[in-house]
């Protein structure tokens, strides 16, 4: 992909109207690109792939792995060779978060792997701890050495996981070294978010049994013998939340198609809840919010299908426009409130109390200029700037690139005004 700047402007005020497509899914596309590991001498090939930054730094990860990878308009193909190298690349891993993802079906494949403490964005400690003790039980020996960790084992065994916490990486990583390890693998208290089923749906591809993906108990029995496969990539809920938000605030009228409305209900139930128009068809779902206000409520972020964590920080900023008082309560990640300053900037009114929130509706926001500290918290002040009479600047947009696909094309196509500006080094 292109390199974008790191700052934008925004005049806001301009009600959005039309449609977008969904993009596919970051959070789906990034751990089927890394169960391609799990593979001897065969291909994967996705489709519904986006173009985004972490989409390309796995793609690097990969191919020093010794993956070949072709990527073009939506597809890749990833093609594996027999022998894969196991130590990974610190300054790969450290871009982000999801780079974690390989250490599973390293294990599984190679019976080896190093793998640098991996970084992403600034939301809290996400430890990896769930991913290692599940390795670990699977009969892997896992030291921690300067800031890396190293993986061995003679073999992986089957065996029954339970995590404490239903975590999407460490599900993930889990139902990957499961697929390649003979016998029947049992992961209790698994996440259920649609990614794990698009996961579950590549690997059964290839060869493997799974069943329960998408609830709390998932069976896996695995093989050695994994096929090359195909599969599509699912729409990414996130992002179609994002622009159905930017049409509530903005007091248009947006329609997100390509979407599986199913993903988007904890939003949708709020929306519903606020007193906002909400009309959900077999792919799409629309909003309209011409001459309309909306109430507060309350919400508390939960694993799927709870409110998202990675949709927290833009129903914040939609709710700061509400009519009363509204609550949030975040009990995924710890740290999840670094843009609160930031929001406060350009006039919300927010009293943090521990993982709490509490937002008093104002009737404007403030032109500013501010800075997204992370993917998220960056979309949420893109759509306050939208919602903004004046002028808005934002800065640290390489978060943003992260996760949201032709994001400039896509609002002005909507009718929103906004265009990059050369960075401040460039300026």
């Amino acid at each position: 992909m292109s390199c974008l700047s790191e700052r934008m402007i925004i005049r806001g005020g301009r009600a959005l109207s039309g449609g977008v497509v969904a993009q596919g899914a970051k959070n789906a596309a990034l751990p089927v690109m890394a169960s391609a590991l799990l593979l001897r001498g065969r291909r994967l090939t996705l489709d519904r792939v986006p173009d985004l930054q972490d989409i390309h730094t796995m793609a690097g990860l990969l191919r020093c792995l010794g993956a070949g990878v072709e990527f073009e308009n939506g597809r890749m193909t990833i093609d594996v060779p027999e022998d894969l190298r196991w130590e990974t690349p610190a300054d790969l891993v450290r871009k982000m978060r999801a780079s974690s993802l390989v250490l599973g079906p390293l294990v599984a494949r190679c019976g080896r792997a190093v793998l640098p403490l991996p970084g992403g964005c600034a939301i809290g400690s996400r430890p990896i701890d769930f991913h290692l003790k599940a390795l670990a039980k699977m009969g892997a020996e896992i030291d921690l050495e300067h800031g890396s960790v190293h993986a061995r084992t003679n073999g992986l065994k089957a065996t029954r996981i339970e995590f404490d916490f239903p975590s999407v990486g460490a599900t993930e990583n889990i139902l990957m070294a499961a697929a390649m390890t003979p016998g029947e693998s049992v992961i209790e208290n698994a996440a259920k978010e649609p990614e794990i089923i698009n996961l579950a749906q590549a690997l059964r591809g290839m060869g493997a049994r799974i069943e329960g993906d998408g609830t709390g108990t998932i069976r896996v029995d695995g093989t050695k013998d994994l096929e090359s496969s195909s599969i599509r990539i699912i729409p990414d809920r996130i992002e179609a939340s994002t622009y159905l938000l930017a049409g509530v605030m903005t007091r248009g009228d947006v329609t997100v198609n390509g979407i599986n409305p199913e993903y988007l209900e904890a939003l949708i139930v709020k929306l519903e809840e606020a007193g906002i128009p909400v009309c959900v068809f077999a792919d799409s779902v629309s909003v309209s919010c011409r001459d309309r206000r909306w109430k507060g409520v309350t919400l508390k972020t939960l694993p799927y299908p709870g409110f998202p964590t990675d949709l927290q920080p833009q129903i914040m900023a939609a709710l700061s426009m509400a009519d009363g008082t509204s609550v949030i309560q975040e009990s995924v990640f710890d740290s999840r409130y670094v843009h609160v300053s930031e929001f406060k900037r350009m006039g919300c009114k927010l009293d943090m109390q521990g993982n709490t929130v509490v937002i008093t509706g104002v009737s404007q926001f403030s032109g500013a200029e501010v800075r997204a500290s992370d993917l998220r918290a960056g979309a949420a002040l893109i759509l306050m700037g939208l919602a903004t009479d004046g002028e808005t600047i934002v800065n640290s947009l390489n978060h943003v690139w992260r996760g949201y696909e032709s994001l400039m094309m896509k609002m002005t196509s909507l009718g929103a005004e906004m265009e990059l500006l050369p960075d401040a080094e460039e300026a």
